[in-house]
């Protein structure tokens, strides 16, 4: 089936985020005496702030009870340091153009709340190439689970099977491929040579290597 829809993770992807959410998320649990290595980090990105903690309160110990109150304080402080410091990942601007003149439908599809997803949005002032933005926050489960993607091509009203995801995260790589998506995923820098992401139908390392030759052969 003809694809004719992308939907782009943002976090990691459109914007250089995830060392603001690292710092926010290792700040919350250094307040209950945890430190994470950057390896532990890495193996929990592409988590809704709540199952990130989650896995990790239970991984140390820590009474669940502490857990909402930590959210709020991880989302907050990553609020804060994205929107102030957060900056535009290579070729985002070359992405949404290449897709926009070949008529795609386009969303985003995010596990970050939407009090995150609409200020990024902004900041990289690319409202206007998106047809719906979709956020995990409230669903019964986040990615690794594919209802964000699915959600998010409903929106478009169109297929799964028409759509392909650009990813920068495991989690959200197998999400994408549970919703029966075609996957282009560009690892951080250094994470890609690492097995785990032959799961994807692409591995990139930026978005500017992205073309109509590739685009073909999907």
């Amino acid at each position: 089936m003809k694809l004719n829809t992308v939907i782009f993770d943002m976090d990691g992807l459109l914007i250089d985020s995830e060392p603001f959410w690292e710092e926010a998320g290792k700040e919350t649990l250094e307040k209950f005496n945890v430190a994470l290595t950057p390896e532990q980090y890495a193996s929990s990105t592409g988590l809704r702030t709540e199952e990130w903690l989650q896995h990790w309160f239970h991984h140390f110990n820590i009474d669940s009870k502490h857990i909402p109150e930590a959210e709020e304080v991880v989302v907050q402080k990553a609020i804060e340091k994205i929107i102030a410091n957060g900056k535009s990942m290579p070729g985002v601007d070359y992405i949404l153009d290449f897709f926009k003149e070949r008529n795609f439908n386009i969303g985003l599809a995010t596990s970050s709340p939407m009090s995150l997803a609409n200020p990024v949005v902004d900041k990289l002032n690319i409202r206007s190439y998106l047809q719906t933005i979709t956020s995990a926050e409230k669903l019964p489960f986040g990615k690794p689970h594919p209802q964000v993607f699915i959600n998010c091509a409903a929106e478009l009203n169109t297929t799964p099977l028409q759509s392909l995801v650009f990813e920068d995260s495991f989690n959200g790589m197998i999400a994408a491929k549970a919703a029966r998506m075609k996957c282009v995923v560009i690892p951080v820098h250094h994470q890609q040579e690492q097995d785990k992401w032959k799961a994807a139908d692409l591995q990139l390392k930026s978005l500017e290597e992205f073309d109509e030759r590739i685009l073909q052969s999907l």
